[in-house]
């Protein structure tokens, strides 16, 4: 029996390094800082509180329920704050927390590299689908 190589491109990391517990803590604040929606709310309150409309207006395409959402999973983290004015009818304000501004640089980040490597994923999926990939 033959010992196998490892694919081309494949990274190996030590045992050490993988440990479940950390794996699923990162796999937990990754899903929700990663999500799509997540990202785009908390890059638009990182120009200050905004009302639930003027977010929905910001963001577009999104939908009155998945801003709901969004918007209950970034408090329920501690990354959003809502605070409600006793006014009729009510105006309720969201904002990033000391939390919430702590992710909006690597948010940022994270737009900027996938803007400026957008290109190059494009063309490395069209090799891929062409069979190119071996």
């Amino acid at each position: 029996m033959t010992a196998q190589n490892p694919q081309e491109g494949t990274i190996s990391i030590p045992g050490t390094l993988h440990v479940a517990e950390d794996c699923r803590a990162v796999s937990e604040v990754l899903a929700r800082v990663g999500d799509k929606w997540t990202v785009l709310v908390v890059s638009t309150l990182g120009d200050g509180p905004k009302r639930f409309n003027e977010l929905r207006r910001s963001l577009g395409s999104i939908s009155q329920r998945m801003l709901t959402l969004t918007l209950r999973g970034l408090e329920r983290d501690g990354l959003v704050s809502r605070t409600v004015f006793p006014t009729i009818p009510p105006r309720v304000d969201y904002e990033l927390t000391a939390l919430g501004r702590s992710l909006l640089a690597p948010v940022q980040e994270l737009g900027l590299w996938a803007r400026q490597n957008r290109p190059a994923i494009q063309q490395a999926r069209a090799q891929f689908d062409a069979g190119g990939a071996n």
